[in-house]
């Protein structure tokens, strides 16, 4: 596992990611974006944060997650990467593990296979070690990536929607219906949500499309959806035919596993910062995707997430 460091790249998504504007946009880190940190939580232990590269994943930290690697480094982790299956040895050693949108063994820049990400042995020894004390953020966005992961969700009681979340009323805009906004009660009571002070809780988190998930026994909803909330299989702007209700489920849920912890979320972008090229919001400038869209609490967010899982909120 070696830490390579953080670059912009360019990227082209093949499908939906957020809003139709930003569908098929060329998707580029936001290098202007402050990925600064006034108060690093990590100052004297340092614990190691490793992400997940080994399984075709969508988002990795040289890539499309380098302004999340970037602020972790800043908050003072130490940032590795993982390129080996899942054991008891490659696990070895890790604090936290991050695992953004796996895929089935073969997809790569426009191609999706189908078929779960990690082998039930995998799933075991992921599971098993969050139960001896590690610390797990498993991040599985709209379909494809919910099929894909939905075997080592289920090892920590969780369900998978694995569709594509909208939200007539909750979202940026009527024409915007899958960029999902969540504030007030639909944030749960979480230390997560309440941050080490006033300054650090977060009042608003802006999700780009992603799937929901049940909420676990003994877990809590981070980012509860709403009564309006549907999900469909297919992107919404081009099927709602097999609609279905998301209400009582949510996007983001935490728990504690054992003596370990354990973060999902149901969706990527909120965890670092990107520009779609040659896509425009409302405003007429550039369509931002994630922690770095304006009137959102999403760094903050990605802050909060991880100290919890590093126990540096209690």
């Amino acid at each position: 596992m070696i830490w390579r460091p953080a670059v912009a790249v360019a990227l082209v998504f093949g499908f939906t990611f957020g809003s139709s504007r930003a569908a098929h946009a060329q998707q580029m880190a936001d290098t202007t974006f402050d990925l600064s940190v006034s108060r690093p939580a990590h100052t004297a232990r340092r614990p190691f944060l490793v992400i997940d590269e080994a399984h075709s994943n969508f988002h990795k930290a040289s890539g499309r997650y380098s302004p999340f690697a970037t602020l972790m480094q800043n908050d003072g982790l130490r940032i590795g990467t993982n390129t080996s299956v899942f054991s008891d040895s490659a696990l070895r050693g890790i604090d936290i593990l991050v695992i953004a949108n796996a895929a089935s063994p073969g997809s790569g820049e426009g191609v999706r296979r189908s078929g779960p990400a990690f082998t039930a042995a995998e799933c075991d020894a992921v599971r098993d070690w969050v139960r001896a004390g590690g610390a797990l953020l498993l991040i599985s966005d709209h379909a494809p990536f919910g099929g894909a992961a939905e075997g080592l969700a289920q090892r920590f009681g969780v369900d998978f929607g694995k569709g594509y979340v909208s939200d007539t009323l909750h979202s940026l805009s009527a024409s915007e219906k899958t960029v999902l906004v969540f504030e007030k009660e639909r944030l749960g009571s979480h230390p997560i949500v309440r941050g080490r002070n006033s300054s650090e809780r977060i009042q608003r988190v802006v999700a780009f499309t992603g799937q929901s998930m049940s909420i676990p026994t003994g877990g809590a909803a981070l980012l509860r959806l709403s009564a309006f909330a549907m999900e469909t299989p297919r992107p919404p702007e081009v099927d709602t035919s097999r609609s279905v209700s998301a209400a009582g489920r949510a996007q983001a849920v935490a728990m504690p596993f054992g003596r370990g912890r354990v973060v999902m979320l149901g969706e990527a972008a909120m965890m670092t910062a990107q520009v779609a090229g040659g896509a425009v919001g409302r405003d007429g400038l550039p369509f931002t995707m994630g922690m770095n869209r304006p009137g959102s609490d999403d760094k903050q967010f990605a802050l909060n997430v991880v100290r919890w899982l590093s126990r540096a909120l209690r």
